[in-house]
């Protein structure tokens, strides 16, 4: 009798979650069949096409390979390689916890092994002075992107510019820390995502002139193409620290297009014209800005901006008059 009764309650279970898969298998609205688009992540229905679930974890690999060959060339275990570390992520690591894999704390004659261990696997991830100067080196670009927020493509790109200065032997006579942030400032550049002199001078243990003749020096002997600070990529960054609108970002936009038209941006600092083009934008938006608090987050003095201002709408009333 209890061997009837296990039975029945358990072919009741199976019949409960067969139904629950068929139902997850088919449309709620149609009753169609589902298929998943692994290319954007859906999960739709055959039928009506509607799209029962989305932004689906893709388990593979980051990367697509054509062929065999390619596959296996590309195919790892853990972590990418990176610039951005000293031994480019290859080595590892020994944790400070003194656990073992279950847990449990380690007696003193292991930690005192565990301790050793650590030190000879510093020593090794280090082995000669150019590798002590890049750990300290891109642990700088690394501190300095990070309190600037820059993306991890600036960071990426300044640490194999400065990678390049070492290999070509233009460390001598300058300081680790000017050549790392020449080589950060170039990078911003590169990206589209630059910051100012003052802006890197502040997060930066050297001061703005050793910065500024320094990063001349790593262009010039490196070749790097880097084309001249165009203000509207400053305009995004004050915008969002201002919390104004989208439309003061559009109409600051609008008044740089025709300051360029004019000729009066040749000469002049791109981040204060920037700031100035904020600061008017925001006006003409009805938007209650002060030069001060455009001042605070561009790091250009309020006559600068008042200046520039003046130019900006001067060139805008000049565009508009028959």
């Amino acid at each position: 009798m209890t061997e009837t009764r296990t039975r029945t309650h358990t072919d009741e279970r199976t019949t409960d979650e067969t139904e629950t898969e068929r139902e997850e298998t088919k449309c709620p609205e149609c009753g169609g069949n589902l298929v998943t688009d692994d290319e954007r992540g859906e999960t739709v229905c055959a039928e009506c096409g509607l799209v029962v679930d989305e932004d689906q974890i893709d388990p593979g690999p980051e990367w697509r390979a054509f062929d065999a060959k390619e596959k296996d060339q590309k195919s790892r275990v853990g972590a990418p390689t990176t610039n951005t570390m000293h031994d480019k992520g290859l080595s590892t690591n020994i944790g400070w916890q003194d656990k073992d894999a279950y847990g449990n704390s380690l007696g003193s004659r292991q930690r005192e092994k565990m301790q050793r261990l650590r030190k000879w696997n510093e020593r090794f991830r280090t082995r000669d002075s150019k590798e002590r100067n890049l750990k300290q080196a891109l642990g700088e670009i690394d501190r300095m992107a990070s309190a600037l927020g820059l993306p991890d493509n600036v960071r990426e790109t300044a640490s194999v510019i400065y990678r390049r200065a070492l290999d070509e032997d233009l460390l001598p006579g300058r300081s680790i820390e000017g050549v790392a942030t020449s080589a950060l400032y170039a990078a911003a550049r590169q990206a589209g995502t630059p910051r100012s002199l003052d802006e890197i001078s502040g997060v930066s243990r050297v001061d703005k002139d050793e910065i500024a003749r320094t990063y001349r020096y790593v262009v010039r002997e490196l070749n790097l193409e880097i084309q001249p600070a165009d203000p509207k990529s400053y305009v995004p960054r004050f915008v969002s620290d201002l919390d104004v609108s989208d439309e003061v970002e559009r109409r600051a936009r609008d008044l740089l297009d025709t300051a360029t038209e004019k000729g009066i941006h040749s000469g002049k600092s791109p981040v204060g014209l920037a700031a100035a083009a904020v600061y008017a934008a925001a006006l003409l938006s009805n938007e209650k800005v002060t030069q001060s608090e455009v001042s605070d987050v561009s790091d250009i003095s309020e006559v600068t901006i008042r200046n520039r201002y003046h130019e900006l709408l001067e060139a805008k009333e000049d565009a508009i008059a028959p």
